[in-house]
C-alpha cells in the first residue's frame, strides 16, 4: 500500500468522497482523467507475458481494469471500508455475479422474501435452474432465519431497507446465523447507501450496489459495484468469473460516478431531510391509509433503524385510500413528481410497484411481500419539500 493510500484511509468521509482514489497522469489534471481506451500497450513481449501470468500488475484490457474505473473502485472501497471493489455495468450484474461466481449445483441460498423484483427473480427462478436450492423467509422474523439456517447453507441474501416496503432487517443477528450455517452474507445496500449504513461493519461478507441510484444520483448512467474484505472469495472466485463473463463498467460511466461521489454525502443528508418531511406529512393525510418510513415511530422496526442506520433513507412508501384505479389516478395527476421506476435521483420519482418493479412476481408473492395494489413508492428528491408536499396533496385531491 502506498503512502497516499494510507493517508486516504485516515481521511474523513467528506474528504474521501472528493479526493479518495485519485491518480493523476503526467498532465496533473485536477479532475479525474477519463481514459477511453479498450486496450493497453506493453513495453515488451516479456512484460505482456508477465502480465498474463499475474506476475506484474499492469492494465491489460478494460474488461479487466481501467484507470478511471480503478479510481472509482478505490474511492468506493475507502467509503465502504473494504479491501476490494469491482465495478460492474449495473447493480443487477453485481448481484448475479456475487452468487454465480461461487455457488454450485447442490448449494443452498436463504434470502429475505422482501426483495427488489429482479433480485427476487434471480434467487427464486434463475439460481434454481442451476441446481441451487433457494429458501425465502420473512426477513424481519429472526425465528424464521434461525429455522432456515439450522442446516448448512452457502449464501444468505437480503436488502435492508427492502424495496419497496422498507423492512429493516437485523443485519448483525442474521450475520451470526449465516456464519454459523457456513454461509456468506450478501447485502444489497442500495436503499441505505454507504453514507447511512456500512453492512461490513455489521457482519456482512459482501455488499452490492446499484450505483445507478444515489451514487450517480442524477439519472445519467448505469453502474454497479461489489465490495468485500474476503480476499479468497474476491481473488479466487469473483475476479475469474467477471473477467471471463464481462459485466464491466465503462470508463465514461465510472467518471460520471466519481463526480457523483463528490456530492454524495451532501445529497443524501438533504434527501433524508426531505423524505422525513414528506413522510410526516403523508402520515396524517386523510387520503393515505398507511405511510411506511423508517424515520416514523409507527414503523415496526423504528428502533432497529435508529441503531443500524445513520438516518432513515430517501424513499417513502404509502398506500392511497382505494385500490389500483385510485393509485393510477393519483399518479397521473402529479405535476412535479415524475412517474419513474428509478430512485435516488435529484428529482422526486414515484412508481406503482405492483405493476412495475414487482409485477412479474404474481399476486400471491406480492401479497406475501406487502406489495398491495394501492401501494406507491416515492424516491424523495432535492426539490423544496413544500413543493413536493403540495404536488402530492393536489394529486390526492384530484384523484378522490
Amino acid at each position: 500500500m502506498t503512502d497516499d493510500q494510507n493517508d486516504a484511509k485516515q481521511w474523513r468521509t467528506a474528504t474521501q468522497l472528493v479526493r479518495g482514489g485519485t491518480h493523476r497522469s503526467e498532465f496533473q489534471e485536477t479532475s479525474e482523467g477519463l481514459f477511453l481506451t479498450s486496450g493497453y500497450a506493453y513495453e515488451s513481449a516479456e512484460q505482456a507475458q508477465r502480465a498474463f501470468k499475474g506476475e506484474e500488475d499492469v492494465f491489460m484490457y478494460s474488461r479487466y481494469g481501467n484507470p478511471t474505473v480503478a479510481m472509482f473502485e478505490e474511492r468506493l472501497s475507502l467509503l465502504e471500508g473494504t479491501q476490494h471493489c469491482f465495478a460492474t455495468a449495473s447493480g443487477m450484474a453485481a448481484v448475479f455475479a456475487a452468487f454465480a461466481s461461487y455457488l454450485n449445483a447442490g448449494d443452498r441460498i436463504v434470502a429475505s422474501r422482501a426483495l427488489f423484483g429482479s433480485c427476487h427473480f434471480v434467487v427464486s427462478t434463475i439460481l434454481p435452474r442451476y441446481g441451487i436450492e433457494a429458501e425465502l423467509v420473512d426477513g424481519t422474523d429472526l425465528n424464521q432465519w434461525e429455522k432456515a439456517l439450522s442446516k448448512p447453507a452457502n449464501a444468505v441474501f437480503l436488502e435492508s431497507p427492502s424495496n419497496p416496503t422498507l423492512e429493516i432487517i437485523d443485519i448483525t443477528a442474521v450475520a451470526k446465523l449465516a456464519h454459523k450455517a457456513g454461509a456468506k452474507l450478501v447485502i444489497d445496500n442500495v436503499f441505505a447507501s454507504p453514507i447511512l449504513q456500512k453492512p461490513i461493519e455489521l457482519g456482512a461478507d459482501i455488499v452490492v450496489y446499484s450505483a445507478t441510484k444515489h451514487i450517480d444520483g442524477q439519472g445519467r448512467v448505469m453502474g454497479g459495484a461489489l465490495l468485500t474484505n474476503d480476499t479468497e472469495y474476491f481473488n479466487e472466485k469473483f475476479i475469474p468469473f467477471v473477467r471471463n463473463t464481462g459485466p464491466s463498467l465503462s470508463p465514461f460511466n465510472a467518471w460520471v460516478m466519481l463526480k457523483g461521489l463528490e456530492t454524495l454525502d451532501l445529497r443524501i443528508r438533504q434527501h433524508c431531510t426531505n423524505a422525513l418531511a414528506v413522510a410526516t406529512h403523508l402520515e396524517d393525510h386523510t387520503d393515505v391509509t398507511r405511510t411506511i418510513y423508517p424515520g416514523l415511530k409507527s414503523h415496526p422496526q423504528y428502533d432497529l433503524a435508529k441503531t443500524q442506520m445513520k438516518d432513515s433513507g430517501t424513499v417513502v412508501a404509502f398506500e392511497v385510500k382505494g385500490g389500483q384505479d385510485r393509485a393510477f389516478k393519483f399518479l397521473n395527476a402529479l405535476k412535479l413528481v415524475d412517474i419513474s421506476n428509478n430512485l435516488g435521483d435529484a428529482k422526486s420519482l414515484i412508481t406503482h410497484p405492483a405493476t412495475t418493479t414487482h409485477q412479474r412476481l404474481g399476486p400471491d408473492v406480492r401479497a406475501e411481500m406487502g406489495v398491495t395494489d394501492n401501494l406507491v413508492r416515492i424516491s424523495v428528491g432535492l426539490e423544496d419539500p413544500e413543493d413536493i408536499k403540495d404536488d402530492l396533496d393536489q394529486a390526492l385531491k384530484a384523484s378522490a
